[in-house]
């Protein structure tokens, strides 16, 4: 690691359940091996990594799993399909409920790698934050799920939808896109109307914890 560690980060990780710390632990690890020098801190009252060029993302211990955030995640590519929208429009998040489903940590150093380089890349433009904002504001939607929109029996689920933020469209859309099988695809559409038609985020199962 790094020397510009912070002992409060060694505090939060001491006092998380646990199934998190291993996680904790990990996640810390592969920002600092991402490659840019990275210095700890906490923010809101979680730990947070920084660069030189501003705030590059954080991690949090929750009741049932542990959130991985970038803060320019939703402006990188996302191969392997583990982003989630976070909470503006540039930043994403990964939810870790074991260890098992934590990402390689290859993977997740190369993830942290690139939002390191995008952070350092607007910094030098000096493009203000809201202009790459716009730029994702409207996800595409799948092609099933625009049919699925133009029939009678699925109005209230667009209606939902459409009034929904574009990051909670984008939830949608990205647990959709992102399934490796057919099979998987077509039963998160199902989940998907049904959950909207409810009037639910494609996270509301978490939005408590």
């Amino acid at each position: 690691m790094a020397t510009t560690t912070d002992p409060r980060i060694d505090e939060y990780i001491a006092r998380a359940a646990p199934f998190a710390r291993e996680i904790l632990v990990k996640i810390r690890r592969a920002f600092h091996e991402s490659g840019p020098e990275v210095t700890e801190t906490i923010k809101w009252g979680r730990p947070a990594f920084e660069t030189e060029h501003g705030l590059l993302g954080g991690m949090g211990a929750f009741q049932a799993h542990v959130a991985l955030t970038l803060w320019r995640g939703l402006e990188i590519d996302d191969p392997d399909g583990i982003f989630e929208a976070g909470e503006n429009r540039s930043m994403a998040w990964v939810r870790v409920p074991t260890r098992k489903a934590l990402p390689a940590q290859r993977v997740l150093r190369d993830y942290i790698a690139r939002a390191a380089a995008r952070t350092a890349e607007v910094k030098r433009a000096g493009r203000p934050r809201k202009a790459a904002a716009k730029r994702r504001a409207a996800p595409t939607l799948p092609p099933e799920l625009a049919r699925a929109f133009a029939l009678k029996q699925h109005a209230k689920a667009r209606a939902t939808y459409e009034a929904f933020s574009s990051s909670a469209q984008r939830d949608y859309v990205t647990w959709i896109t992102s399934a490796k099988r057919e099979a998987t695809r077509t039963k998160r559409l199902e989940t998907t109307l049904a959950w909207l038609a409810e009037g639910k985020r494609r996270n509301w199962k978490y939005e408590a914890c």
